[in-house]
């Protein structure tokens, strides 16, 4: 089993975890996935998921660091719908491209901040020291 199945296995895992996904967040495609979809396909949800993590993670808005205006990166972004959270993180990856785990949950089995920190875990162990 790859190191990317491991990690979205553990994803599911999480409470009210319904689906997700690692997405290359210049292209669109799905590197893997697993679980359900929201509207039931993964890669249309790919696709906008990754033209949605490409405007936050390059607004100067977001990524604006106080009176300094130096960049920052983005690291999370969440998504509250009326049953559920779209949480996507960041992967700090060595080469370009970028990629971001899309985890989708149930709002109403989700907690939120543990899921948050999972997923940065897991984000962590995408990449090799």
């Amino acid at each position: 089993m790859s190191g990317i199945d491991e990690c979205l296995l553990d994803a599911m895992a999480l409470p009210g975890a319904r689906g997700a996904a690692l997405v290359e967040w210049i292209s669109g495609l799905a590197l893997g996935r697993i679980g359900e979809a929201p509207g039931g396909d993964h890669e249309a949800v790919a696709a906008g998921m990754a033209e949605f993590a490409r405007a936050a993670a390059e607004h100067e808005v977001l990524t604006a660091d106080g009176a300094s205006g130096a960049g920052t990166p983005v690291e999370d972004v969440v998504v509250v719908t009326r049953d559920g959270y779209h949480v996507l993180r960041f992967v700090e990856a060595p080469y370009e491209g970028g990629l971001f785990l899309h985890l989708w949950l149930d709002r109403a089995h989700a907690n939120l901040a543990m899921a948050m920190l999972r997923l940065r875990g897991l984000a962590e162990r995408l990449v090799p020291a």
